[in-house]
């Protein structure tokens, strides 16, 4: 996968040696260019010069073939106008931003951005943000047979019971993150656009998990 990101400080260069460590080409925008010396003389991926909101600079990171876009520079206002822009102009799919203020975070994530407080894990957070599928579980128990993980869920899936959900993945969703806040569901509620969910599963059977909610539900069956 390809993943863009703007800002190259302490986040965005974490960021930028652990996805290219992990497989992934990326591009990292910041209006300083001696920021990237962060990025150490080890990293592989672009350094563009410019403004990350500006759909020139965008493009010339290579925004048109993201599949996730990483908005983590010191302005709030600058983050949040270039994760709109690179899901509403190019159509990105994950997309995430890091917001100092929590009032202005609780607003973007009604707005459908996601967002991450900025914290001493702000980077791990940011991985699972961009990369839900296959990221590091949020816990898992002594035994390392049951772990708890969000998982990414296909668009198919809203308007769909939790219940559902659950029946034909074979997990129990333990929470969902809705508006930013934390919803624990009951067998009624439905998914709704925006929802992150995280889920209880057997470890040996993640990848199937992950694909059962990627494919969305099955209505075949329900014919």
């Amino acid at each position: 996968m390809h993943i863009v990101i703007m800002g190259c400080g302490r986040v965005g260069s974490t960021l930028a040696r652990t996805l290219e460590q992990q497989g992934h080409t990326v591009s990292v925008i910041d209006r300083d260019p001696t920021a990237f010396r962060r990025l150490g003389p080890g990293f592989g991926g672009r350094r563009i010069t410019g403004i990350g909101f500006d759909q020139d600079t965008l493009k010339d990171a290579g925004i048109e073939e993201a599949g996730a876009f990483a908005a983590v520079s010191s302005g709030d206002n600058s983050n949040i106008i270039a994760a709109r822009v690179a899901r509403e102009m190019f159509g990105v799919e994950n997309v995430a931003a890091r917001i100092y203020d929590p009032r202005r975070a609780e607003v973007y994530q009604r707005l459908g951005i996601p967002t991450v407080a900025t914290v001493r894990w702000t980077a791990d957070q940011m991985l699972r943000r961009l990369l839900p599928s296959g990221a590091e579980p949020l816990w898992r128990d002594p035994s390392g047979r049951v772990e708890l993980a969000e998982v990414h869920t296909s668009a198919a899936w809203i308007g769909h019971r939790v219940a559902e959900l659950q029946e034909e993945t074979g997990v129990r969703v333990a929470f969902l993150t809705r508006q930013g806040e934390a919803v624990l569901p009951t067998a009624k509620t439905v998914l709704q656009d925006g929802d992150l969910v995280h889920v209880i599963m057997r470890t040996d059977e993640v990848e199937q998990v992950e694909a059962a909610c990627a494919k969305g539900p099955d209505t075949e069956d329900r014919r």
